[in-house]
């Protein structure tokens, strides 16, 4: 429905670029929770019409005008639709083709639903006074929740925008153009905005601190905070003050605004919005402690200040036509924050990391045949926030460098720069983006790249080799790959960018080429018989590879010596894994990898993955106690020789990626039920709790969660009050995925319990909840609660995107025929929009388990017990 309003405004109104005025008047008192306001928006007529439709909901409208040129026209009736929200304006004569003005007097609720206008209750480090900000969160459609508009992305305008409030702090997206003291309040307006859409406009109103500095090129950079933690604001300043001339510089367009304010708010359902010239974070995604923030969460906040900063070009200076395109907006930026990271911390080794937070996230959701193209129809707003989800961040990201690899860093920067100059304050559909690189790079972009946007899912590569003289021929072939179906009769084919290496320089490729058909033959010439020969070196393509086991043998030594590059090790580690879990490859080929890996590898980000599988086999042997017991042996053993190099403590200079490697070890062990690391982590923690020695915020996690694996009532009780206390959302954030380590089923129900409570923010209520869902009691509370209390859930979370991930990361961890059939029967007979297409996501993830493990479980468990023998044999001789 809401595309049709499109439609309407464009045949009947001539609306981009007109003014917009907004008066707000936000009443924070805590008796009153309301907000009044005034909007006139300047149309021109183009044919004539006795309807005006604009979008509204959730708003008192208490009067409406519309002055045409030379008179004044009330509309006899003003019909409001929920379900499409809209305000149809209906006047008794026709309006002629002319200039005019909308005027519209309303009110509105500052509720707590973290959308639209909305309060964010906070309290003081510094008095402990309880008190309320008055918040925007916009995107994709909640502009019409605070003002009436035209509320879509290529419905362009500027804005002027004024409030009226009694708070110390008062911010929009410009600065302040002059202030007017009235009494107790001040009238602050704002200087008008370039052209841009309703969902970048932003209002914070309330009591912050801030730091504040100047870019090279002049732009004054403040981060706001709440008051006593502007000291926690520095480390995002550095890096908002670097990226932003790193920006312009790459792109060769200036940005546009005099200021850019980043602002921390304490409820806020998203990581981050990125309203032009006034982002609002959540403070766990802002903020850094020195002594409390993790190595990881500060590598997070520089990567989330840098995403944001990017939609300062790529989504508020050219925005998308559609919410079809998001991706255009959320895969750029997601792609580009490492890039600007990247530049900043060349010590994070942050392209390494962005395989594993990309590449291989975006690879297993969209092996899902549910799954969605890159470019997906919307037709009403509920549908929208599902798509804000790993296809349009990171397959999205993905595929921008895969191309950004096939054309070069130069004429990608020249294609980015055109881009941008003939799109500025305007709208870009994908195909626009196509041209733009196809123009400066002269290749096929177009042609190669549609395929990958305008269809879901990705190819597998199965390749084998034969050796001929000196020369090896290999037959590569595609299809689409599927972790959960047999996908042998889908058609579907892309032009795919094929790179390969060997053992003659692992870190180059060899050759390059599109493979466009079915299958291929490529011939290398100079290769001795028993030499490697690597697809998709550096993981830039988006596609699993399957390669014959001979050529995965050949590959082994490489892996062992590290002679290939960490990339290429994960890649292969990954794939394999994958093919396992499809049923692909024999199902111990995964674990005789893992057994290889961990007698050599020592790379963060290789580990980072091979502790997900450790983990996801954990959660898939809740279901088969044959194999339980037996893996979490195994698996210690493979951590086992990692551990004891890095140890508990930091070792001085040593390296950034070394600090997450100790920190993600230790709590594979803690999950792994390793009695040695549990007990270091016990000792740990008294000595934290007494005083004695402080914990260092990076070991924080896994003893928390190593303390509650075994918790009693009392130790909980315990870390609630630590929640309670703690004023750093991060460590909030620690305890409550901590408690869902805990065994005790009362114990885990006290938890949800605390959870739903109002000591737990409702952003966070969700991870708990979720993190509860580890073991099998866990997932069967979580479920129990989330069906028995929906409606009280869908009250709390609904209308966001909290309740859809609720609903996935509960469902995707069932492991049975029966359950994933309940969770269907349970979301047919209790249907809600915009949360549909995660129902199907989660239930085909649960089925996809239930066929990995009836296949599996019996060949695994087999594996296992000879595997652990020949271990307690090793250990013997």
């Amino acid at each position: 429905m809401d595309r049709g309003i499109s439609r309407y405004c464009e045949r009947r109104f001539k609306d981009k670029k007109c003014l917009k005025l907004h008066h707000l008047k936000p009443n924070l008192n805590k008796f009153i929770i309301t907000f009044d306001g005034k909007t006139e928006i300047h149309v021109k007529v183009l044919t004539a019409t006795s309807e005006i439709m604009v979008n509204a909901i959730e708003l008192n409208l208490k009067s409406v005008e519309f002055t045409p040129e030379g008179g004044v026209a009330t509309p006899a009736t003003v019909t409001l639709c929920v379900e499409e929200e809209t305000a149809i304006l209906s006047f008794a004569a026709p309006i002629e083709p002319c200039l005019g003005k909308l005027f519209f007097s309303f009110s509105g609720e500052l509720n707590e639903n973290l959308k639209g206008f909305y309060r964010s209750k906070y309290t003081s480090c510094e008095n402990s006074k309880h008190t309320s900000a008055a918040v925007t969160f916009l995107c994709p459609t909640s502009a019409r929740r605070m003002f009436p508009c035209f509320d879509e992305p290529s419905i362009k305008a500027t804005f002027s925008i004024s409030v009226l409030s009694d708070a110390p702090t008062i911010l929009s997206n410009m600065p302040v153009a002059s202030e007017e003291v009235r009494g107790d309040e001040r009238l602050l307006k704002f200087e008008r905005t370039p052209v841009m859409s309703t969902y970048l406009v932003a209002v914070v109103v309330g009591e912050f601190d801030f730091v504040e500095d100047t870019t090279r090129d002049g732009v004054k950079v403040r981060v706001y905070t709440p008051v006593g933690k502007k000291e926690q604001g520095k480390f995002a300043l550095q890096v908002a003050t670097e990226v932003m001339p790193y920006y312009t510089d790459y792109f060769e367009v200036k940005y546009p605004l005099p200021k850019i304010d980043l602002i921390a708010i304490a409820d806020f359902a998203a990581g981050a919005m990125e309203n032009w010239g006034l982002v609002t974070y959540r403070e766990l995604c802002l903020l850094v402690d020195p002594d409390n923030t993790t190595t990881d969460r500060k590598q997070k906040i520089a990567l989330t200040v840098g995403h944001e900063l990017a939609h300062q070009w790529f989504g508020n200076l050219v925005t998308m036509e559609w919410w079809t395109h998001l991706w255009l907006n959320e895969g750029y930026a997601t792609f580009v924050e490492s890039m600007c990271v990247n530049h900043m911390f060349p010590e994070y080794d942050i392209w390494t990391q962005f395989v594993t937070k990309s590449v291989v996230v975006g690879l297993q959701d969209d092996a899902l045949k549910n799954s969605h193209a890159i470019e997906v129809p919307i037709c009403h707003p509920s549908e929208i926030d599902e798509i804000f989800d790993e296809i349009s961040y990171n397959k999205g990201a993905s595929i921008i460098r895969m191309l950004h690899k096939f054309i070069g860093d130069e004429d990608f920067r020249k294609g980015m720069k055109l881009y941008l100059t003939k799109h500025e304050y305007a709208n870009a559909e994908t195909e626009d983006l196509w041209a733009a690189l196809q123009h400066s790079s002269e290749k096929p972009v177009k042609e190669v790249m549609s395929t990958w946007t305008n269809k879901m899912g990705f190819p597998v590569i199965t390749v084998s080799s034969k050796q001929i003289g000196n020369s090896r021929e290999l037959t590569l072939s595609q299809k689409r790959f599927c972790a959960s179906a047999d996908m042998k009769d889908d058609p579907s084919m892309w032009m795919v960018p094929i790179s390969l290496s060997t053992s003659a320089d692992p870190t180059k490729a060899s050759h390059n080429f599109v493979l466009s058909d079915p299958t291929q033959i490529v011939t290398i010439d100079n290769i001795n018989d028993g030499d490697f020969v690597k697809v998709n070196p550096g993981t830039f393509g988006f596609y699993r590879t399957c390669y014959s086991i001979e050529m995965l043998d050949q590959l082994v030594p490489a892996i062992t010596s590290k002679q290939l590059p960490p990339l290429d090790r994960l890649g292969i580690l990954d794939d394999v894994f994958s093919m396992v879990q499809a049923g692909h490859m024999a199902p111990t080929e995964g674990l005789k990898l893992m057994s290889t890996y961990s007698e050599c590898e020592d790379d963060y980000t290789v580990w980072k993955n091979m502790c997900s599988w450790i983990t996801k086999l954990n959660s898939l042997f809740n279901y088969a106690d044959e194999c339980k017991k037996p893996f979490l042996a195994y698996a210690r053993s493979v951590l086992r020789k990692i551990s004891e190099k890095l140890g508990w403590d930091a070792i001085e200079k040593e390296s950034h990626t070394d600090t997450l490697l100790r920190a993600r070890i230790i709590e594979s062990l803690v999950e792994c039920e390793d009695e040695k690391t549990i007990k270091e982590a016990k000792t740990r923690y008294e000595a934290h709790r007494n005083g004695t020695k402080i914990l260092p915020a990076d070991l924080r996690l896994p003893v928390y969660r190593a303390v509650l694996t075994d918790a009693d009532a009392s130790i909980f009780q315990e870390m609630v009050e630590m929640y309670r206390s703690a004023d750093l959302h991060e460590e909030q954030h620690r305890i409550s995925f901590a408690m869902g380590y805990m065994k005790d089923p009362e114990l885990l129900q006290k938890a949800i319990d605390f959870a739903m409570s109002d000591d737990v923010r409702k952003q966070d209520t969700v991870y708990v909840i979720s993190f509860i869902a580890f073991s099998l009691e866990g997932i069967n509370l979580a479920w129990a609660h989330l069906t028995k209390h929906w409606q009280t859930c869908l009250d709390k979370f609904g209308g966001t995107w909290l309740i859809t991930k609720l609903v996935r990361k509960v469902t995707e961890k069932f492991a049975t025929v029966e359950a994933a059939d309940e969770a269907d029967k349970f979301f047919a007979e209790n249907p809600i929009s915009g949360v549909k297409r995660n129902v199907r996501l989660g239930v085909e993830t649960a089925r996809l388990n239930a066929a990995w493990l009836n296949r599996d479980r019996a060949t695994i468990a087999e594996w296992l017990s000879e595997e652990l023998a020949r271990i307690a044999n090793r250990a013997t001789n």
